[in-house]
């Protein structure tokens, strides 16, 4: 059983005390008037092991009413018949720690505090208090930590029992025990709280996720024509009104032939009668030329002989010009009878038809298009569903494997109970709670006294009750440590426990005294 003394205590410039050196004995009264440092000299012991006062808060020891250097404080403690000098204190504003009289680090400190004893544990026997201003969970597993966890195979079947006289042998596991023995074959319970609460997160927000997508998926199918009955009938009219188009489509390309033709010849007419204007003129040009009968250099009489000559010239001239111009009279002509033979069609009852049923077809190739944008829509939509659907399955699974588990620590916890609850003398341990608005009851943890729970506690209810937890906690926890019992003017009748007992008492007009 391990055992633990306050041998003493000093203080320097700690709270209200300059210089102060505190010896404990097996039992130890700090009596005064108020405001004398009586429940300092408790904080003195808290602060320097953990920096905190008695109830796990963090604590400025610094003097409110004197001016200072520093402020220190010791603790000498005797464990298991070692003793330990351990020093904090705050010098130039920074936090200082000793070992032994030796400057020591934070991190050094606080491990060999560490290794002395559980904070929780100490704190709990040496100010009570502390125990109860523990979160219920926290209280639970202090009070559950020293005694044998029943078999899960019981767990699973106090879980499942109907009534209170069922055999053990008859009891069927219901479903949240039945889930949990299969799923502890292969994870242990703290890995499948820790796998479920992740996934139960992960899925929360999956599940949003795809509610999201399902929501604007359907907006936008919303927005989409309805599809047709039958789209593979719209489909057939639409290759039927598509072969209809392409052959009308012929027939007026065919049928624009003749007009191309006719604007090739008009253009060619329109070139050939420019070859008969220039052939023409220049005939008449050579035609119209003056036969003069004197030389034009020298100015004589030419002689019948030469003149002669001069008007053959010109005839020889002519001859050709007169031949370029019948020829292109002929081309005219050709091209003439050729345009005269070239009859237009006229298409515009084709073009009608033509833009009749291409207006037909928009509507049957806009239904084809919708149907099949509506395809890939509806596909994303389904999978968005199924992801849906498939996550919220996995989030209400974990849920219900967290609640199952749930349910066997609070039935594991209530069975555990049954071994604490013989310990007490005065106290009961209360399990659950009923909440305001009604509904199944929740795991809980709570001291009773006289069916009372201890926030209703009268102050000297509330002393007995921790003197009498303390004492439990120290039988379970085979461990001996100092009980503080502060305002001790309104409990009566302490016992004296197996370890050390401080004494706080007010006295009216009394200065500081410690015995």
């Amino acid at each position: 059983m391990q055992h633990i003394k306050i041998i003493s205590a000093t203080a320097h410039n700690f709270k209200v005390h300059r210089d102060l050196i505190v010896t404990f004995g097996e039992r130890t009264e700090i009596t005064g008037d108020n405001a004398q440092g009586k429940s300092s000299i408790l904080e003195l012991i808290s602060w320097t092991l953990y920096g905190t006062d008695v109830l796990g808060s963090k604590l400025d020891p610094t003097p409110t009413n004197y001016k200072y250097d520093i402020v220190k404080a010791e603790l000498l403690l005797e464990v298991d018949g070692n003793q330990f000098l351990l020093g904090r204190g705050i010098e130039k504003n920074k936090a200082t720690y000793y070992i032994n009289d030796v400057p020591a680090k934070a991190g050094d400190f606080e491990e060999i505090v560490k290794s002395l004893f559980d904070r929780d544990l100490f704190l709990s026997l040496f100010n009570p208090t502390y125990f109860f201003t523990l979160h219920w969970s926290k209280q639970r597993e202090l009070m559950m930590r020293f005694t044998t966890p029943p078999a899960a195979k019981e767990v699973f079947a106090e879980m499942s029992r109907l009534t209170q006289g069922q055999k053990l042998k008859d009891i069927a596991l219901n479903i949240q025990a039945e889930k949990l023995q299969e799923l502890t074959k292969k994870h242990q319970r703290p890995a499948l709280k820790e796998i479920h609460t992740k996934n139960k997160s992960d899925k929360d927000a999956a599940y949003k996720r795809a509610q999201g997508k399902v929501e604007a998926l359907e907006g936008q199918l919303l927005k989409l024509p309805e599809a047709p009955a039958d789209i593979e009938a719209v489909k057939a009219e639409d290759t039927e009104l598509l072969s209809q188009i392409e052959s009308l489509q012929q027939k007026i390309e065919l049928a624009d032939e003749p007009k191309r033709k006719r604007i090739v010849l008009e253009s060619s007419l329109a070139s050939a009668q420019q070859k008969v204007v220039a052939a023409k003129e220049r005939y008449l040009k050579v035609h119209g030329e003056v036969i003069s009968e004197e030389c034009p250099t020298c100015k004589r009489a030419l002689d019948p002989e030469s003149i002669e000559a001069v008007k053959s010239n010109k005839e020889e001239r002519k001859a050709p010009l007169r031949n370029e111009h019948d020829q292109a009279v002929a081309e005219r002509k050709e091209i003439e009878a050729k345009l005269a033979a070239v009859e237009l069609i006229d298409v515009s009852e084709l073009i009608q038809e033509r833009n009749t049923l291409e207006q037909k077809r928009d509507v049957t190739a806009d239904t084809i298009g919708w149907f099949n944008r509506r395809g890939p829509l509806q596909e994303d939509l389904d999978k968005a569903r199924s992801e849906e659907e498939e996550s919220l399955a996995s989030r209400n699974d974990s849920i219900f494997i967290l609640d199952a588990l749930k349910a066997y620590e609070a039935k594991e916890a209530e069975l555990q109970a049954k071994k604490v609850q013989g310990m007490f003398s005065t106290l009961t341990i209360s399990l659950f709670k009923t909440l305001k608005g009604g509904g199944d009851p929740q795991p809980n943890f709570e001291i009773e006294r006289d069916n009372k729970p201890y926030s209703k506690l009268s102050r000297s209810e509330r002393a007995h009750a921790g003197i009498e937890l303390a004492a439990v906690l120290s039988d379970m926890g085979e461990i001996i440590a100092p009980l503080a019992v502060d305002d001790s003017e309104s409990v009566f009748r302490i016992k004296q426990p197996i370890g050390q007992l401080i004494l706080v008492k007010a006295v009216e007009d009394q200065k500081l005294e410690i015995k």
